[in-house]
């Protein structure tokens, strides 16, 4: 009986632990990375660095490029709010190593995204650096939100419910009206 009881504890606190590693703690200012190189950076090839999140409140979409339709309502939503570009800014960082998908294809599909989301930043991590840093989920599409100074302000990982996108628009509108 006990070591039943022992086991159940085990297997409740691995799964507490992962789900706590799945996104951010509001609250927290994460560790600054920076992609450039064999790590990997913007898509026109120059140095990324989560520094950039400074300034504004600022939307970080952290995708499996096989994730990527999951939260495509949510996407669309943050467009359709037209936040204000001098206030707002949105950040999608494709986790490059989680895909089976070569990385060149994946390259070609982030060009026809930046299509549609012109002033979004795309930046393609190419080992994994934000799983490591961030401890974010890996093989996943995670979405945080930062406030000016760079705090999280919204954390979630994986599909979100209408809810949940309604909490990430009131904590952006929340940051914006801080300002």
């Amino acid at each position: 009986m006990k070591s039943i009881r022992l086991i159940c504890q085990i297997a409740i606190s691995s799964l507490w632990a992962t789900l706590t590693l799945a996104a951010l703690p509001v609250g927290t200012s994460p560790a600054p990375v920076s992609l450039s190189g064999d790590l990997g950076g913007r898509l026109d090839g120059k140095p990324w660095s989560s520094d950039e999140l400074k300034g504004k409140v600022m939307v970080v979409l952290y995708v499996d490029p096989d994730e990527k339709a999951i939260n495509e309502k949510v996407e669309d939503a943050l467009k359709a709010e037209k936040f204000p570009y001098d206030r707002y800014g949105s950040v999608a960082v494709i986790n490059m190593a989680a895909s089976w998908i070569p990385n060149k294809f994946i390259a070609s599909a982030l060009e026809e995204k930046q299509k549609k989301f012109p002033n979004t930043i795309y930046v393609k991590d190419l080992k994994r650096s934000l799983v490591k840093s961030w401890q974010l989920k890996d093989d996943s599409y995670c979405i945080v939100a930062f406030d000016k100074d760079g705090k999280v302000i919204f954390s979630k990982d994986g599909k979100f419910a209408d809810e949940d996108t309604k909490s990430l628009i009131d904590a952006i509108r929340k940051g914006l009206s801080a300002q």
